[in-house]
């Protein structure tokens, strides 16, 4: 598949999981969907390398890496988000996940030497400028008040997180690990990790039959997780962190399309102008 299709992939589904997560936070505890999400994932990606014949055996090192990868990009950070969306809203979660491309140049240069080249730099702060602008009413209402500030950090704490997996993703490629096959293991480790942090908290692994909780976690498992993630890294292995971090601030201008056909927002000046800032970015 091209570079540019993998990256219209990542941010077209990518720009849809922040409605689905929504129909996620509710009766059931953040840790326990999440562990849903991935645990199904696994199965189905398991699945699939089986019928393809696959190779699924690795060694001891290699499996160290899949077991990082599930802690940092298939558990904590989701656990993170999810928690961090019970105190904000959706769209200064996307702020603030825009800036994973910031982190993702920085960890680049320091764990792979990757040269910060001025064009990389010119299209991040366009584009996190954009987002600013897209999300600007969001931002002049924002409340200083606990929850706010607290739910605001855990946003920066799970992009952070998530960055790191990149990173772990991008070396695991480097030394030759399948794709397919690391998010496959990934994904188990991080569902069983999940799961373990749930189980010691005490939650309730019961299941909301409701169509909205059902329907959305279906979507996240195998659009949001097994499509989306494996068009990401694999992306990310062939143009590196910096570059296809930019998906993160794409996928906030799909989710204010979406908004804008479905919900009848006004579009308004400032939301073009955020749009082309942002698209003028990713030139």
């Amino acid at each position: 598949m091209s570079n540019w299709l993998l990256y219209v992939v990542t941010v077209l589904v990518w720009g849809t999981t922040w409605i689905a997560i929504e129909f996620q936070i509710g009766d059931v505890a953040p840790e326990v969907s999440v562990f849903y999400r991935y645990l199904f994932a696994a199965v189905l990606l398991f699945g699939w390398c089986l019928v393809r014949n696959l190779q699924l055996r690795f060694n001891l090192r290699a499996h160290s890496r899949f077991v990082l990868l599930g802690l940092l990009l298939f558990s904590v950070n989701y656990i993170v988000t999810y928690h961090a969306q019970l105190h904000i809203t959706s769209a200064l979660t996307a702020i603030v996940f825009s800036t994973m491309l910031w982190m993702n140049i920085i960890n680049a240069r320091l764990f792979f030497g990757t040269r910060i080249d001025k064009r990389t730099i010119t299209g991040s702060i366009l584009g996190i400028a954009g987002i600013m602008f897209l999300f600007l009413p969001e931002v002049e209402n924002l409340s200083l008040a606990d929850a706010t500030l607290y739910g605001t950090g855990l946003a920066f704490l799970g992009a952070l997180i998530a960055s790191l997996g990149n990173m772990v993703s991008q070396g695991a490629q480097k030394d030759g690990l399948p794709i397919v096959q690391s998010n496959a293991w990934g994904m188990f480790y991080g569902a069983v990790l999940t799961g373990s942090i749930a189980f010691g908290q005490g939650k309730d692994f019961f299941f909301d039959w409701t169509a909205e909780y059902a329907i959305s976690l279906v979507y996240l498992t195998i659009f949001g997780s097994i499509i989306a993630f494996g068009s990401y890294l694999t992306l990310l292995g062939r143009i590196g962190a910096g570059k296809a971090g930019y998906a993160m601030v794409m996928f906030p201008v799909v989710a204010i399309v979406i908004s804008i056909v479905l919900e009848e927002i006004t579009l308004t000046g400032q939301i073009i102008a955020g749009v082309s800032l942002v698209l003028l970015g990713n030139v």
